[in-house]
C-alpha cells in the first residue's frame, strides 16, 4: 500500500527537477499555514523538543501535559482497551468516542467504526509540532471538534534529515525502539521511519484484590511511516503519505486480548493559495471479553469480536483567494465511514453459541467560508459552515451459530439532516506583548457506528446500543488573554462556558439480575445501561498557561479547572445535576528542564489530576493522582547519547477504573528506561 502512494511522487516530481535552474523551490511539507483568524482562539503548542524528549515516548501521555486534555480512561495505550482511548477536553465527558478532533497533516484520525484514537500509530519522534486549540467549532477542519482540535504536524526536512535511531530497555522486560531516515532528492524530500515497542506488562488489578486468574498485561506495538514531498509545478508541491501499524494488548486475564491493524494513505497538493487532500483509512479490530467469578479463581470467555473491519474515506479542498487586506478561506470536505462488528456471544462450555453482525455507514458533506482581517490593533475573524449528514444501511443481525437460525434481523431506516455551525472571535492588542481574546462558536459530532449499533459488556455490566441517537451539538463562548512582558516570559488565561446539547452517554437504567432489551441477561451486581442523548452537559471553567526561560533553564506549566454538570430528564433524570462520568474538576501539569552547553539535557514533569467518578450515577469515586516523570540525556559522542527515563517515579497508584462489583484497576506503575540515541 505504501508503494502505491509513493509512486506518484516520483512520476509527478520528475518534471520539477528539470526546473531547478529556473527558480529556487522551497519545499515545506506543510499545508497552507496558520490562518490569520486562528489567533483569536486559545492554543497550546508542543514543540519538537517536548515531543521527542518525554519520559514515556508516547503521544497520549505527552498530551496529558496540556491541562484539560484527557482520555476516557486514565490508562495509557499500553494497557487500556483501545475502545477507552477517545480524547476530550474541558471535562465534557464522553465514552469511547473522541469529542476532540485529531488530525495529522490535515487527515482526521479517529477510528472509522468506533471514533476512538489508535495512539500507537503516532510516533512522537516523527512529529514536528502539535497544536491544541481548546474550544469547539473547528470551521475549516471539519466536524467533530466539540471540545477542541488537536493538530499533528509531521517533522520538516530539517528536523528529520539524516539517520536517527533509539533503543531503550525498560521495566518488566520492555523494549522501545525507533529508527528513521530522511533525505533530500533534488528539490524533494523523503522520510521513512518505524517504531516498535513491547513489554510483559503489569497486573492491572490492585494487589489486595488479585486472584489466581490475574496476570500481567503484555503489549506489542509497531508502526511504519513513509512520506514524500516533491514540487510538481512552480509553487505547487505534492505530499504523499503512507502509514501501517499493528497494536496487540491483553487486559490482565485469559480471554482479554485485543488487536488492531491499520493502513492509511493520503495525497495532498498544496499551492500558494489552495490545497486539495484525499485519504483512505483501513482498520481491522479484534477484541475478546472475559467474565471473572467473585473469588477471582476462574475466568470464562463471554464474547468475542472476531472481526471488525472498517473503512474511512475523505477529501478536502480549500482556497484562499487574494482579497487584499482581508484573508478569506473557502472550501468543502467529505468524510465517509463504513464498518461492522462481527462477534460471538452467549458462550457455553467455551464456545460462542450466538453470532452478531451489526454496522452501517455514515457520511458528512460540508462547505465552509471564513474571513479575517487586521484593523489597527484588532484582528477580527468570523466564519460559518453547513454540513449534510447521512446515516445509512444500519443493521443488526443475530443468529444461532450451530443452525444458522435467525434470532434478530433489524434493518434500520436511513436518516439524514443538516447542521449549520459558525464561529467568530476578536483579538485586541492594547499594548506591546498583550493580547485580549474573545470568541463564540458552535460545533457538532455525528454518532459513531459503534455507538449506534454495537451493544457491549465490561465484566458484569452490559450496555445496549441505540440506533436512534441524534448528533451532539455544542454552544460555547470564551474570553482570554496572552501576555508576554518579556521575550522569555509568557502568561495566558482563558475563561469559558460550553453547553453540549444531546451529549451521548452510557445511562444506567437498571441493575441485575434480569433480562434486558439489547443485551440479554445481566447477572446480579451488574448494571444495565444504554447509550442515550442527554439534555445537555454544561461545563464552565478557567485555563491557565505559563512559560519562563532563564539561561539554560526553562519552566512551563498549566492548570485547568472545570465545573461540569449534567442536565437530564426522562429515563436519565437520576443523572440531573451530577458530574459527567470520567471528568475531573482540576488538572495541573508542569515541566522544569535544563540544557547544558555540551548538549546535556534533563527534565522533570509533574502532573496532578483531580478525583473523578467512574460511573454516571457518581457512586464510584476515582481518587486524585499525582505523578512525576523524569528524563536525562548525556552525549557520548557527536552522534551518540545515553538516555535515562522514568515514568511515575513515586509509583503512585493511579486508579484507572472500578467495575460494577468494585474491582479496582490501576494505570501504569513506576517504569524505568535506559537507552541510547543515535543522530547522524
Amino acid at each position: 500500500m505504501l508503494r502505491c502512494f509513493i509512486l506518484p511522487f516520483f512520476v509527478l516530481g520528475a518534471p520539477a527537477f528539470a526546473q531547478q535552474e529556473q527558480a529556487e523551490i522551497v519545499i515545506t511539507g506543510r499545508g497552507l499555514g496558520t490562518a490569520l483568524g486562528e489567533g483569536v482562539y486559545g492554543t497550546v503548542v508542543l514543540d519538537r523538543e517536548r515531543l521527542t524528549g518525554s519520559a514515556s515516548n508516547r503521544l497520549d501521555e505527552i498530551l496529558k501535559e496540556v491541562p484539560g486534555f484527557q482520555l476516557f480512561r486514565r490508562s495509557d495505550a499500553r494497557s487500556a482497551n483501545p475502545t477507552s482511548q477517545g480524547a476530550t477536553l474541558r471535562a465534557l465527558g464522553g465514552n469511547a468516542s473522541s469529542r476532540a478532533l485529531l488530525i495529522l497533516d490535515g487527515v482526521p484520525q479517529s477510528d472509522p467504526f468506533g471514533g476512538w484514537i489508535n495512539w500507537p500509530a503516532f510516533d512522537p519522534q516523527r512529529l514536528g509540532q502539535v497544536q491544541v486549540t481548546r474550544g469547539g467549532g473547528s470551521g475549516a477542519n471539519g466536524p467533530g471538534a466539540l471540545a477542541g482540535t488537536i493538530e499533528l504536524f509531521s517533522a520538516s526536512p530539517e528536523e528529520f534529515e539524516g539517520l536517527t535511531g533509539i533503543i531503550a530497555y525498560g521495566s518488566r522486560d520492555s523494549l522501545d525502539a525507533h529508527s528513521g531516515f530522511g533525505t533530500t532528492i533534488g528539490e524533494a524530500f523523503l522520510t521513512l521511519s518505524g517504531n516498535y515497542g513491547r513489554g510483559d506488562g503489569f497486573i492491572p488489578v490492585v494487589a489486595e484484590q488479585r486472584g489466581p486468574v490475574d496476570r500481567p498485561s503484555p503489549y506489542e506495538q509497531a508502526s511504519l511511516s513513509l512520506r514524500a514531498v516533491a514540487p510538481v509545478a512552480p509553487g505547487i508541491e505534492l505530499q504523499a503519505s503512507g502509514l501501517l501499524f499493528s497494536d496487540k494488548r491483553e487486559r490482565g486475564t485469559a480471554f482479554t486480548d485485543n488487536s488492531t491493524q491499520g493502513a492509511d494513505g493520503s495525497l495532498r497538493l498544496v499551492g500558494q493559495r489552495w490545497s486539495a487532500l484525499g485519504y483512505v483509512q483501513k482498520r481491522d479490530y479484534y477484541n475478546s471479553f472475559a467474565g471473572v467469578n467473585a473469588a477471582r479463581t476462574s475466568v470464562t470467555q463471554v464474547s468475542e469480536q472476531y472481526d471488525v473491519p472498517s473503512t474511512g474515506l475523505g477529501a478536502r479542498f480549500e482556497v484562499r483567494p487574494d482579497t487584499g487586506p482581508m484573508e478569506l478561506r473557502l472550501g468543502g470536505d467529505w468524510r465517509g465511514t463504513e464498518g461492522e462488528t462481527r462477534e460471538l456471544f452467549n458462550f457455553q462450555n467455551g464456545i460462542g453459541t450466538r453470532r452478531r453482525i451489526a454496522g452501517g455507514e455514515t457520511h458528512t458533506f460540508g462547505v465552509f467560508a471564513e474571513a479575517a482581517r487586521e484593523i489597527g490593533a484588532f484582528t477580527l475573524s468570523g466564519g460559518a459552515r453547513t454540513d449534510r449528514w447521512l446515516i445509512r444501511n444500519g443493521s443488526l443481525v443475530e443468529s444461532v451459530v450451530s443452525t444458522g437460525a435467525p434470532l434478530t434481523s433489524v434493518h434500520y431506516a436511513d436518516r439524514s439532516g443538516w447542521e449549520p455551525t459558525a464561529r467568530a472571535g476578536t483579538a485586541w492588542r492594547p499594548a506591546e506583548g498583550l493580547t485580549l481574546r474573545t470568541a463564540a462558536y458552535l460545533g457538532w459530532r455525528l454518532p459513531t457506528l459503534n455507538e449506534l449499533y454495537r451493544p457491549f459488556r465490561v465484566g458484569a455490566d452490559a450496555t445496549a446500543a441505540n440506533p436512534e441517537l441524534q448528533p451532539e451539538r455544542l454552544q460555547g463562548v470564551e474570553a482570554g488573554l496572552d501576555y508576554r512582558p518579556l521575550p522569555t516570559l509568557r502568561l495566558g488565561a482563558t475563561v469559558f462556558t460550553n453547553r453540549l446539547k444531546a451529549g451521548i452517554a452510557n445511562v444506567t437504567l437498571a441493575r441485575g439480575p434480569g433480562t434486558f432489551p439489547g443485551v440479554g441477561f445481566v447477572a446480579r451486581g451488574g448494571e444495565y445501561r444504554q447509550r442515550r442523548n442527554l439534555d445537555a452537559i454544561v461545563a464552565t471553567g478557567v485555563e491557565l498557561d505559563a512559560g519562563y526561560e532563564l539561561g539554560s533553564w526553562s519552566l512551563s506549566g498549566g492548570y485547568s479547572f472545570t465545573d461540569a454538570e449534567v442536565r437530564a430528564s426522562g429515563a436519565a433524570l437520576p443523572l440531573n445535576g451530577l458530574r459527567p462520568a470520567q471528568t475531573p474538576q482540576h488538572s495541573l501539569a508542569g515541566t522544569v528542564s535544563w540544557r547544558g552547553k555540551a548538549g546535556q539535557r534533563a527534565a522533570l514533569t509533574a502532573r496532578y489530576v483531580g478525583s473523578q467518578f467512574e460511573d454516571d450515577l457518581n457512586q464510584q469515586l476515582l481518587p486524585d493522582a499525582f505523578t512525576v516523570d523524569a528524563v536525562a540525556s548525556m552525549p557520548m559522542t557527536k552522534a551518540l547519547s545515553v538516555e535515562a527515563r522514568a515514568e511515575n517515579i513515586g509509583n503512585a497508584r493511579v486508579v484507572a477504573g472500578i467495575s460494577g462489583t468494585g474491582i479496582i484497576e490501576r494505570a501504569t506503575p513506576r517504569t524505568l528506561w535506559i537507552g541510547v540515541k543515535l543522530r547522524d
